[in-house]
């Protein structure tokens, strides 16, 4: 969330913000209660020095000054426990739209919707020239024995499904190499897990239960199962105070995920491109205030170095602010070139990395101290997308099909998989 002082001082700027981003917050509200509440506590200061004298009197009090000092103290504590329900009051209502004003937004971010987002960047890969008809990964997947999306919704529902044999070599084989990639990266490697409490999904910013949530919560428990690896990295260190000489810390997470997707429906959703569960590859980072923006960076370039030594031809888009989500500051996607998607082939979004500043660390209370001294103070928390395997393997079964219906492996993957080609079944 963003601090209370800054959001009283800096009103016109993050009412602007909010409209950019799209989202109705009653700011107004926001700052009578803030109002309201400093009044109370005011108040309530006042009962407290007088009920200490009248306790303080009371000892020294004559026998005729004594009851009615002792009907004095008893209606002030009746004042007092009043100011303090109504104290408790505002600031329950007032932390709680506090918490549902979104981040600031970088100033070269784009303005508008989802159709606004910049594209800033194309990868390595070119764009293929193919000389036949492509086919999608749900055909490529059927052809080859690949992925059954029947049984998936046979067993579990729509939205799930099984891979086989090589499929399953491929989805393990991005995940390895993925992991191996990061820990050359400086990264170090951690297997979450899959469920999170309540309360650290909504110090992320992940709403865990209501008519918008995309979060399958355990039900008579305080636990949801996990949308991404970025909610548990994140609370790793809920509540902690670090060191300054820690920092940055790079962690690698390694977990599945669960979306209910609701609203989910359409061409873009066929196949394995919105699904209930996947695994995935996600980064994160912790650092001082000054050098998230590097860091976001760094976290672009590694999605990208991945992607193209996968030889997957991708966009990197700036997301526009109507787009972003509520801790993000800044957003980059990198969409995967999918000749099998739409009418010649569509981008689809395969990564992201987003710098979230200390949005989530006011809500998680995670600082550092900085090493010149002084009070401790939030930290910069960013997260980036590796490799999420649903997504990646759509791109390599559509990039690196061939005419004969077979698809090539990525070199890089070559080692992990144990082959260089998978064709047809007997």
């Amino acid at each position: 969330m963003l601090d209370r002082r800054f959001v009283l001082e800096n009103l016109a700027a993050v009412r602007e913000n909010c409209t950019r981003r799209g989202l109705a917050v009653d700011l107004d509200r926001f700052a009578a209660l803030d109002a309201e509440r400093r009044r109370l506590q005011q108040s309530l200061d006042a009962l407290n020095r007088d009920a200490n004298e009248v306790a303080k009197a009371i000892p020294k009090a004559t026998a005729e000054e004594k009851p009615g000092l002792i009907e004095r103290g008893k209606a002030l504590r009746a004042e007092r426990a009043e100011a303090e329900q109504a104290l408790q009051q505002a600031e329950s209502e007032a932390d709680a739209l506090l918490a549902t004003i979104p981040n600031m937004t970088h100033p070269e971010t784009p303005i508008g919707g989802e159709e606004d987002s910049r594209e800033i960047g194309r990868g390595a890969t070119p764009l293929p020239s193919l000389d036949f008809t492509p086919k999608d990964h749900v055909a490529l997947g059927e052809a080859l024995d690949l992925i059954d999306l029947e049984a998936g919704a046979k067993v579990a529902g729509h939205g799930f499904y099984f891979l086989r044999n090589e499929a399953v070599l491929l989805d393990m084989a991005l995940q390895s190499w993925a992991l191996h990639r990061l820990v050359a990266e400086g990264f170090t490697l951690v297997s979450t897990p899959d469920m999170a409490r309540n309360e650290v999904l909504a110090g992320t910013g992940y709403v865990p239960r209501g008519p918008e949530t995309q979060i399958y919560s355990i039900a008579d428990s305080d636990l949801s199962l996990i949308a991404t690896a970025e909610i548990t990295l994140a609370g790793m260190l809920a509540g902690e105070i670090l060191e300054g000489k820690r920092l940055p810390i790079l962690l690698c997470g390694l977990s599945h995920c669960f979306r209910t997707e609701a609203g989910a429906h359409g061409r873009a959703s066929r196949g394995l491109y919105r699904v209930h569960q996947f695994t995935k590859v996600e980064m994160f980072a912790f650092t001082r205030p000054e050098e998230s923006e590097a860091m976001h960076e760094r976290l672009k370039a590694i999605e990208c170095a991945l992607f193209d030594e996968l030889g997957i031809p991708y966009r990197i888009l700036d997301i526009a602010s109507g787009d972003l989500g509520a801790p993000a500051y800044r957003k980059y996607d990198l969409e995967a070139w999918m000749p099998g998607r739409g009418e010649g082939g569509e981008f689809g979004e395969v990564t992201s990395t987003s710098n979230c500043t200390d949005y989530q660390a006011r809500r998680l209370d995670i600082r550092y101290r900085p090493a010149e001294g002084g009070r401790p103070v939030h930290l910069h928390m960013l997260n980036g997308t590796a490799v999420a395997t649903s997504r990646a393997l759509i791109a390599v079964l559509e990039n690196y099909q061939q005419a004969d219906g077979s698809v090539r492996v990525p070199e890089v993957l070559q080692p992990y998989v144990g082959k260089a080609v998978i064709g047809p079944k007997g």
